[in-house]
């Protein structure tokens, strides 16, 4: 069983590392190298198991009401095995201890193509109770429709089982 951790340092390094292993979900050389430097000045976890960064996430607060996933990315063989929910958990508990409402994210709309990646991402977002509010058709590019996902945090303190 792994830890969630946050990571303070080579915030950078470990986002190229993750994203640039992930050509099915992030092929662009611009958008991981823009995505390593936006994370810089983020909260940012990780989830390591046997000393193994596997998956990060990085959050942008929108305070006072929201808190944003603005990435979250696990390592493909380690994919299915509750890194990624670990991360949700700990988004939620930072979220609420910064007095937020909502934790959001955006992510790539169904778009009539056979993307079964951006299906099991969707799909991930569901399964830890996101709701799916609207698709913005231009926000990013005409060719990649962005979702906007929304998760209503409770009053109460999530769980603390991965800190």
């Amino acid at each position: 069983m792994g830890r969630t951790v946050e990571i303070l340092t080579g915030k950078a390094e470990l986002c190229r590392s993750i994203m640039g292993a992930l050509p099915d979900w992030f092929s662009e050389p611009d958008v991981i190298e823009a995505s390593a430097l936006a994370i810089e000045d983020l909260p940012v976890f990780g989830y390591i198991e046997a000393d193994v960064v596997t998956a990060l996430i990085a959050l942008k607060p929108h305070l006072p009401g929201a808190v944003e996933i603005a990435l979250i990315a696990t390592r493909l063989e380690y994919h299915g095995r509750g890194a990624g929910r670990h991360l949700v958990d700990a988004a939620e508990r930072f979220a609420h201890d910064s007095g937020a409402r909502l934790l959001t994210v955006k992510t790539l709309a169904p778009r009539g193509l056979h993307e079964p990646q951006f299906e099991a991402t969707r799909r991930f977002y569901d399964r830890t109770g996101f709701v799916r509010p609207e698709v913005f058709p231009k926000l990013w590019h005409e060719d990649y429709p962005c979702l906007f996902m929304v998760k209503p945090l409770t009053e109460t303190q999530p769980g603390r089982t991965a800190l």
